[in-house]
Parts: structure tokens; sequence; C-alpha cells
């Protein structure tokens, strides 16, 4: 693993697994239902959430907030790179790839997005 995602917390390490495993699972049933168009698509959706929430990690993770209030910014700012990300993502590969399934995509997306949401609810037992 890389020695940045190590200095990433278990819980958000786990997710992004979760992630990896999940946009596998439906790259493979995009493959099956709509072929190879619907396999990139279902790909593409992942990705797109799994860097997004990546970058974002790593921005939480650089802080070095000393007060509530200094967390609190950081926090914010990760979201708000995480958001910004993907829309900038999403526009990307929406305006380039114009074979896109878009119920593969955007299901793996909010799938991948959701998946990230349960970091919340992993232990960080070491």
């Amino acid at each position: 693993m890389n020695a940045g995602l190590r200095s990433l917390s278990k819980p958000i390490r786990t997710v992004l697994r979760w992630q990896l495993m999940a946009t596998a699972a439906l790259t493979l049933a995009g493959g099956i239902l709509a072929g190879v168009d619907g396999a990139l698509s279902a790909a593409l959706g992942g990705a797109v959430s799994f860097c997004a929430g990546g970058v974002s990690a790593v921005v939480a993770a650089k802080g070095k907030a000393q007060s509530a209030g200094e967390v609190l910014i950081g926090a914010l700012m990760a979201e708000g790179v995480k958001i910004g990300l993907m829309v900038l993502l999403l526009w990307l590969v929406l305006a380039a790839y114009d074979r896109v399934v878009a119920p593969a995509f955007f299901g793996s997306f909010i799938a991948t997005v959701l998946i990230f949401g349960m970091a919340f609810f992993v232990r960080d037992y070491d």
C-alpha cells in the first residue's frame, strides 16, 4: 500500500477498499448487462467517487488542527475539495465519453458515494 494511504485512518482505508470492491462488482454487472460501454461506465462512476474521496481524506489528514474551530475548518475544506472534484470529474467523464451508459455510471457513482459515508461506522481498533 502507498505510504500516503498508510497515514490515513483505518476507517478511511477500509471504506476506500470497500469502494474498490463495489466498483469492481458493479463493473462486472455493467459489463454483463450492457457490454463494454456498461462496464467502462460503471468503472468510471466508481473511479470518480474513489478519487474524490481519497483526495478529500488526504486533505483532511494533512490538517494540523489545534482547536475545535481549526478541526471544523479542515473538515469543511476536505468536504469542499471532495464535492468540487466530484463535479469536475463527473463533467469530464460526461463530456469526454459520449457512449456512457447512464444507469451504470450514476449507479456506480451513487453506490460508492454512499459507501464512503460508512466510514463513520467503521471501528478504529489497532
